[in-house]
């Protein structure tokens, strides 16, 4: 499993779209960790878990923690 630093950069959904769309194709699970930790609401926002769902229906991936 590949695990990303989701404070690195901007540290916002950016991180995560890329990582999703990636994951998807070549089948290689992640784990995110402080995602968007800098911001005022760090963690996943609606959106971003909208993103999340919606590759794991393309691509029947397993998604942990996704509450």
């Amino acid at each position: 499993m590949i695990e990303i630093d989701g404070s690195y950069g901007e540290g916002g959904g950016q991180i995560l779209r890329t990582a999703l769309s990636l994951s998807c194709p070549y089948k290689k699970p992640f784990r995110i960790v402080n995602i968007r930790k800098g911001r005022k609401r760090p963690g996943l926002m609606p959106q971003h878990l909208t993103s999340v769902r919606a590759a794991q229906l393309l691509s029947s991936a397993e998604v942990v923690g996704d509450y």
